[in-house]
């Protein structure tokens, strides 16, 4: 039997909570609770699949890095750390993200194939952000997808 993403979250967090890791035990057990919160969400309780485990996971590491800017800016500097740490987590979850080259060539792909179709200039960020989402789900945040896609189309 595979194991799920979340079953692994699950093992890993019985593995932190016996090894007294409070770190970890309380960034796994709040993920865990958006995942069953997402499943739960809706018209009729479901399980979620690995990608939308995935989705969540991506979502909540997000939100520690967006908490640790704002404790930075705020001169709170053991409260952005603490938020750092836990992104740093659960970014041991997700896939590895895209580097700058790898991104640059994919946009810059869907950008020629966006030129070929007819879209030119920042009008054609629709339809180019169309092109290049899909490949790049999961491996790159949408903000620095948007950022190249823009620069690329500036020129």
């Amino acid at each position: 039997m595979t194991t799920t993403l979340k079953s692994k979250l699950q093992e890993d967090l019985n593995a932190a909570i016996k090894e007294r890791d409070e770190l970890r035990s309380s960034t796994l057990r709040l993920t865990l609770t958006a995942i069953t919160k997402e499943e739960v969400a809706g018209k009729e309780k479901r399980e979620l699949s690995d990608d939308e485990v995935l989705k969540v996971i991506t979502k909540e590491a997000k939100k520690r890095r967006e908490a640790a800017d704002a404790f930075a800016q705020g001169g709170r500097t053991e409260s952005a750390e603490r938020e750092k740490a836990e992104g740093e987590l659960l970014a041991a979850y997700l896939p590895k993200q895209l580097s700058d080259e790898e991104l640059n060539t994919i946009v810059a792909d869907a950008v020629a194939e966006a030129k070929a179709s007819g879209a030119e200039g920042p009008r054609a960020m629709g339809a180019v952000m169309k092109i290049v989402n899909p490949k790049v789900a999961g491996l790159a945040e949408g903000g620095r997808v948007a950022a190249v896609v823009k620069r690329l189309l500036a020129g």
